[in-house]
């Protein structure tokens, strides 16, 4: 095989979404509010979506077999539910894409240990007993920014908990580019936005709402049927005030704020029309309107989870018709990094 004779350069990315979840069991009402749910708007707004269930991400720490398939079918299954066409959107799991890997290869070679040093994320997972961490944990990053570039995707929407992994995903891009002299990769940009971007937990409106949270009341499971929604948000943990007449008036008291937050992510509000239709009134009369508002936006969403996962060969077929939509979208890049890079491959 001849060598290229140019390497195509891309000065103008043609706008493109990516985002993962990992199948790690237990999505909530976070998830939803966080993430699929806007997974799902962005279809509307004429941009190309990609969706994926980061599995190879999951094994950073041991899972088990039999548990993952199972989860990242679940997962599928709320992508879906929550509004993601597969029509619309690509959604596949990542292991089925090889340019993932390879391309985390060689951002491993790129990305400096001073910035893998300095990702709390690995720190705050680890914890005290580092040295047994995996060193899948450690490179993590690298692999999140393959991910992303893998498909040179302009945008990622993502959680404030994320922010520092997608500045590592730039930092990785431009050193790429500005090392092999090239405008290959795009210069991703965050898209943070809404009023419950970061919903917190139902029992401590200072803490994420988080499946690892020893008490189920803390938070909403996709899975949580309209009784047990209706129940938990009647016991969220509030104050004795009444609600303010404007925004400010919710600062200093978390938890109000956080039910706010909810109910304008539910609504399709912003929290400051929520005060606005309910300024003075207690928690007594508003838990029970923000009950009803979630049992009806979250319920049909259980039913239809419930109704996919009676039918996991269906879900593998779509996994895999994603996956291929994908394939044919990371493989020319992959091809190009190849070239860039230096590496003879006469098999193709």
């Amino acid at each position: 095989m001849s060598e290229p004779s140019a390497v195509q350069t891309p000065q103008a990315f043609p706008p493109r979404i990516f985002s993962g979840i990992q199948p790690s069991g237990g999505l909530t009402l976070g998830n939803y509010l966080g993430a699929l749910k806007r997974f799902a708007e962005k279809q509307d707004e004429g941009i190309e979506t990609i969706y994926c269930l980061v599995d190879m991400h999951a094994i950073t720490v041991w899972q088990d077999p039999a548990k993952l398939r199972q989860q990242t079918r679940e997962g599928a299954a709320a992508f879906i539910a929550s509004g993601v066409d597969p029509a619309r959107s690509i959604l596949f799991n990542q292991s089925q894409v090889s340019a993932h890997a390879e391309l985390a290869w060689i951002f491993n070679c790129v990305a400096r240990l001073g910035w893998m040093n300095r990702m709390t994320q690995f720190k705050d997972k680890a914890g005290k007993n580092a040295e047994a961490a995996s060193l899948g944990l450690y490179a993590y990053p690298a692999l999140m920014a393959a991910d992303i570039m893998a498909y040179h995707a302009t945008h990622v929407p993502v959680g404030e908990d994320q922010k520092q992994h997608l500045e590592l995903t730039r930092d990785i891009a431009a050193k790429f580019n500005h090392d092999y002299g090239v405008e290959f990769f795009p210069i991703v940009e965050p898209l943070i936005e809404g009023a419950a971007t970061r919903v917190m937990s139902l029992r401590d409106g200072t803490k994420k709402m988080s499946k690892s949270d020893p008490s189920d009341q803390s938070r909403i499971n996709l899975t949580d049927d309209a009784d047990a929604i209706a129940a938990k948000i009647r016991k969220a943990k509030t104050d004795p005030e009444p609600l303010p007449d404007t925004l400010d008036g919710l600062k200093d008291r978390p938890e109000a704020r956080n039910l706010v937050n909810i109910y304008a992510a539910l609504a399709g509000m912003t929290a400051a029309d929520v005060i606005a239709q309910n300024a003075g009134a207690q928690f007594g009369s508003f838990k029970p309107k923000l009950a009803d508002l979630a049992v009806s936006v979250m319920s049909p969403i259980t039913t239809e989870m419930n109704r996919l996962m009676q039918d996991p060969a269906e879900i593998d077929r779509i996994l895999g018709a994603g996956a291929d939509r994908a394939e044919a979208i990371a493989r020319p890049i992959l091809d190009q990094v190849y070239d860039i890079t230096g590496m003879i491959r006469s098999r193709r």
